[in-house]
């Protein structure tokens, strides 16, 4: 009894993940186990979920003071770009994409900042080859933005494919077909879809375009492998899940949020 109320006294600092649904998430355990790593005995990480937008300014401001304060959040489906207008400032990085997956309280109130692009490009870079010229992106949410924002940093085109018209260069999925496909060796999944409990949802993709010169991503980590990744390698593809991609965020994020707040530049 003793020892476990020393244990939520030593807690002086909150972060955690802001969400709709956060079943699936990793980042909890990850936190735990990179705290652990780095002798840290004096933070806690948390789920926080919202069925809403709706209120998340007070919310922020209250969680902000209360002892212990929270001190910093990872952002998640579908918050990253809605959250945008309760926030007061951004990082330059945070600007450019045009959404945000880290937020933490200034005396400026909370800021927004931006390491999935980070993230992204540490992870796929080892695996990059001169052929991955032009992308195609499944989505068009905050994940999206940060992939084709890592993606033209790099000199590599990308092509959303979406359910909706945007005002980025992008196609239906009814209209890409295989033949379009075989020209886009790299494609990467930016949407929900197959995460965890949805261990077989898949979107509607012309498999049989890819070939073994392609690399097929997908940021779902949780399943490891899901129903895209697996159809992927029938037909050749090499795969990458978003477990790397996780990894590097995560640590970039808890970087961000323990930097001076000088350091921490908004726009």
């Amino acid at each position: 009894m003793g020892g476990k109320t020393t244990e939520v006294m030593n807690i002086q600092r909150r972060y955690g993940v802001l969400g709709r649904s956060l079943a699936h998430s990793h980042s909890p355990a990850l936190f735990a186990d990179r705290f652990k790593n780095w002798g840290v005995e004096d933070a806690s990480y948390s789920r926080f979920e919202r069925p809403t937008i709706e209120g998340i300014g007070g919310w922020l401001n209250d969680e902000a003071k209360k002892e212990p304060a929270l001190c910093g959040l990872n952002v998640t489906i579908p918050y990253k770009q809605s959250i945008l207008p309760y926030l007061n400032g951004l990082t330059p990085a945070a600007e450019a994409i045009g959404a945000v997956n880290a937020i933490k309280p200034t005396a400026q109130g909370w800021i927004g900042h931006n390491t999935d692009a980070e993230g992204f490009m540490k992870s796929l870079r080892p695996f990059l080859k001169s052929s991955h010229e032009r992308a195609l992106i499944l989505g068009n949410g905050g994940a999206a933005a940060a992939v084709r924002h890592g993606l033209l940093g790099i000199g590599v085109e990308p092509i959303h494919v979406t359910r909706t018209p945007i005002a980025w260069k992008a196609m239906r999925y009814e209209t890409l077909s295989a033949a379009f496909v075989k020209h886009c060796k790299l494609v990467v999944h930016c949407t929900p879809v197959g995460t965890y409990p949805d261990l077989e949802g898949c979107l509607d993709f012309p498999f049989d375009g890819l070939t073994p010169e392609h690399l097929v991503v997908d940021l779902v980590y949780n399943p490891a492998e899901t129903a895209l990744l697996r159809n992927a390698k029938v037909h050749g593809a090499k795969t990458m899940n978003g477990k790397a991609m996780l990894i590097a965020q995560a640590e970039a994020a808890w970087q961000w949020w323990n930097a001076p707040e000088s350091a921490s530049l908004i726009v």
